[in-house]
């Protein structure tokens, strides 16, 4: 019996219409003659949804008691018994109820599928596994019930059903959703803007990489091995040469162009681990192309051409960008090089050759270096000086016994001796050195040089050509041998370096003590030339030309001329070293080194200058604040107060005993609150300053938001909905209840007449958010950032509809205690202040000492 056929209806949030849909599908495939059921449909009471039901046959639920109550489940015996061709099953990640046959929905829905049925069903993308993490740390609320997402991948098909973040926002405004008593709680927590949007993109993405297996899956299925245009991919190749940076740009500007497209950047290595390949260029690179927004890849290949059109293949690429061959033109005319090579096998691929100022400039000509070292070398030599006499005179002894290939034989044993001693030049010395004696000696006519056989000039023309050949393997495989050597020894090195950055160390400091260490040297210094020096050939040696960033051991270098071994790393740094002169062939690593420590510096200087920017702000910030509560606050207690004073100095009024005592406590209140605000504006000065840290202590928003009423004219007007489970979060007193005051009572001025302000909080991950919504006429979002200037009323509008200045003031006192302010549409008309506090047990708010903390100030701002 076939599997039945899977068909997923993917949600981006609630009540985006994935039942709806899968009724719609239901009623559709009805009317074409299937025969379709309904297994199990949540409606959730919502009308259009339960509308949809009729037609349609409703298979009866399975009724399990648990705990006391009676709940209904998909009855999967019933299902298998009716045995329609498509069954409806709403929700596949449900959790059944304790005693049902399985734990889970979607391992009923297997069943079904098991048993040759079809199967429709629904799943939001917060309930896939492998999004839970990622869902919760965005809303703030964990999702108990989960799918494996392999459950989903397997589905013959995948439909998104989709909506915009506004529109969900209007369908629930309009009672679509939810019940009216949910739906400010709803819109003012989960279904907030930002976070539908993010799950709208997290379901996006998955889908993408679902079409992306279904695509590669059909491919392989069909041996399909060429490239579809679905998506442009442009794959740039790099050699580790200088040229590999205008490559990069080359092919950036080429994904510019095709909107959407990936930037792909791949190294080949060779087999055997051994590339010449310049580190320090390619972590140049690597670094560029990931600035770029691409990827870097390196792959392992002996034949390069084959290799870049696997790895281009194997991506789908649609372009590949090459640089111009660096050889001679007459190197060209004996192979015809990568470009040629990739270009005729490329296909649909199209090959970009971009030319660079390196074109040309590289030796045809290979160039030997010995693989062995410089006393072998010597000793190969002594031993052919002395060994060629030596079995010369052994053969002259025994010549009536061997013949001319015995002969010929022995010194090619001779030859190949002396080529694993010495390497490959006293070989071939020795080599040659042997045909001349064999010549003179050993082959007749003896003791002059002519040859009378042909064949033993042949036999002797064989062995120098086989002696030649087997030095030259021979010093190869010992330079192979030393080369792999050295590239463990530099993979030891730069993993070594990489776990000593991984591990928390600073990581200049920790290159240039690990440099140091690796290569033995007394010192390592990073110099940087001063921002006034010139560049003139004398200015070049001018210890003062130059500071030093930073050193590993003593005494630093004050110049890079003053090191034994120095690195430039662009025009300003340089990398100096004061100790034993370095080899040639450590400068590939030193390279490395040179280069991770000037991105080091480089990202070092980068968080400075972001922490120095955001104290920057945070002072503007508390500046902004502190204008705004001179100018605004201050004023109404000290017209009271003089008012009150004046009116006591008037001869024109008889006052009363009463009167005057009136007077006085008016005078009076509103100097002690006149000077409560002085005293804390003057605490926010040096806040400013530096010289006074926030008193924050653990306090219960339910608490703080009754404190903030008070002196509000806020009966009945101020509708508080906080749950009793909300954690406590971290702030000052005295602060947050002036906050709540200023944001309550803007709420309230701009209220309509007989609909209360609505007051809510919940958490979010880490944070405590309290929304203060009123139904007002609102404020547009580009004006938004516009309400927090002080004196600002949006320009076209007149003052008795605009915001309040005290927005200012709140947004900086929220800031000082760590928290955001930050305005939010209210569905259906209005503005919503939403007042983030980080919770007791969050992590980023570092701790106060007891000397750090200043007492605390009982007044609270008025």
């Amino acid at each position: 019996m076939p599997r039945g056929r899977l068909r997923v209806y993917l949600g981006v949030a609630p009540g985006v219409g994935k039942t709806y849909a899968m009724l719609c599908e239901g009623h559709r495939r009805q009317a074409r003659g299937t025969e379709v059921v309904v297994g199990f449909v949540e409606t959730y009471d919502r009308p259009r949804t339960t509308e949809l039901l009729d037609g349609l046959e409703v298979l009866p639920r399975q009724a399990l008691g648990y705990r006391g109550t009676t709940f209904t489940e998909l009855d999967v015996d019933a299902v298998l018994a009716r045995r329609p061709q498509v069954a409806l099953i709403d929700e596949l990640a449900h959790t059944n109820v304790p005693g049902s046959r399985n734990t889970k929905r979607w391992q009923d829905i297997e069943e079904v599928l098991d048993a040759g049925i079809d199967v429709i069903s629904t799943v939001n993308v917060q309930h896939l596994e492998s999004l839970n993490d990622v869902v919760e740390h965005i809303t703030g609320i964990p999702q108990r019930e989960t799918v494996p997402d392999e459950v989903v991948r397997r589905a013959e098909q995948v439909e998104l059903v989709d909506m915009t973040a506004e529109a969900l926002r209007r369908r629930m405004a309009h009672g679509n959703v939810y019940p009216p008593e949910k739906i400010d709680a709803a819109l003012s927590n989960y279904f907030r803007v930002g976070n539908l949007t993010a799950l709208r993109e997290l379901a996006l993405l998955w889908l993408a990489d679902k079409v992306d297996e279904q695509l590669d899956r059909y491919r392989a299925a069909h041996d399909i091995t060429g490239t579809w245009e679905a998506r442009e991919r442009v794959v740039v190749a790099l050699t580790g040469g200088a040229e590999g940076d205008t490559l990069i740009r080359r092919a950036a500007r080429i994904a510019e162009r095709a909107r959407g497209a990936d930037l792909l950047a791949v190294h080949v290595v060779r087999g055997d681990g051994l590339s010449d390949a310049s580190p320090a260029h390619l972590a140049r690179q690597r670094a560029l192309i990931e600035d770029l927004g691409g990827t870097y890849h390196q792959v392992v290949g002996e034949d390069i051409p084959s290799a870049l059109l696997d790895f281009a293949r194997g991506v789908n690429a649609t372009q590949l960008v090459l640089g111009a061959s660096r050889r001679g033109r007459l190197a060209q005319l004996f192979s015809r090089g990568v470009g040629v090579t990739t270009t005729a096998r490329s296909g649909p691929i199209d090959v970009h050759m971009v030319t660079h100022e390196h074109v040309g400039h590289r030796q045809w000509l290979p160039t030997f270096a010995p693989g062995v070292g410089r006393r072998r070398r010597i000793a190969g030599f002594a031993l052919a000086a002395l060994g060629i006499p030596l079995l010369t005179a052994l053969l002259e002894l025994a010549r009536n016994d061997l013949s001319l290939p015995s002969e010929i034989l022995l010194f090619l044993v001779l030859v190949v001796g002396i080529a694993l001693v010495g390497g490959c030049w006293p070989a071939i010395s020795a080599a040659l050195a042997a045909f001349l004696v064999l010549n003179y000696f050993f082959t007749p006519p003896l003791y002059v040089w002519t040859i009378a056989d042909p064949d033993n000039l042949l036999a002797l023309i064989v062995f120098a050509v086989v002696a030649i050949a087997v030095s030259a393997v021979v010093d190869l495989a010992a330079r192979r041998a030393r080369e792999a050597a050295r590239a463990r020894a530099e993979a030891a090195v730069l993993s070594n370096l990489a776990g000593s950055v991984l591990r928390g160390e600073h990581p200049l400091s920790a290159l240039l003590s690990r440099l140091r260490e690796t290569f033995g040297q007394d010192s390592a210094t990073m110099l940087e030339r001063r921002p006034e020096s010139g560049r003139t050939p004398e200015e070049q040696h001018d210890p003062r030309a130059w500071h030093v960033v930073d050193a590993a051991g003593a005494p630093p270098c004050p110049s890079p001329d003053a090191g034994d071994t120095h690195i430039a790393v662009g025009d300003d740094l340089a990398l100096a070293l004061r100790g034993p002169t370095l080899p040639a062939a450590d400068r590939r690593v030193l390279e490395a080194f040179a280069t991770q420590a000037a991105v080091a510096l480089h990202q070092h200087r980068l968080a400075e200058q972001a922490e120095q920017a955001r104290q920057l702000t945070a002072a503007n910030q508390m500046r902004t604040a502190l204008l705004a509560a001179v100018s605004h606050d201050l004023r109404t207690p000290l017209a009271s107060a003089t008012a009150a004073v004046e009116s006591l100095l008037s001869d024109d009024v008889a006052w009363s005993e009463e009167d005057e005592a009136e007077l006085l406590d008016t005078a009076y209140q509103s100097l002690v609150r006149l000077d409560r605000l002085v005293a804390n504006l003057l605490d926010m000065s040096r806040l400013q300053a530096g010289t006074l840290g926030i008193v924050t202590r653990q306090l219960a928003v339910a608490d703080a938001v009754p404190q903030s009423l008070d002196g509000l004219d806020a009966d009945g007007r101020v509708r508080i909905q906080i749950p009793e489970a909300l954690p406590d979060v971290l702030a000052d007193p005295g602060l947050l209840e002036r906050v709540l005051a200023n944001l309550i009572g803007n709420a309230l001025h701009y209220n309509p007449p007989g609909r209360p302000v609505l007051v809510t909080a919940s958490a979010l991950a880490d944070h405590v958010e309290v929304r203060i919504i009123d139904r007002g006429p609102g404020v547009r979002p580009e004006d938004h950032e516009k309400i927090f200037l002080p004196f600002q009323r949006l320009g076209d509008r007149d003052k008795d509809t605009g915001v309040g200045l005290g927005l200012a003031l709140a947004r900086g006192l929220t800031e000082a205690m760590h928290g955001t302010l930050t305005p939010d549409e209210t569905p259906g008309g209005g503005l919503t202040m939403v007042l983030a506090l980080p919770t007791a047990e969050s992590p980023a708010i570092p701790e106060q000492s007891s000397a750090e903390r200043p007492a605390p100030h009982r007044g609270t701002i008025r």
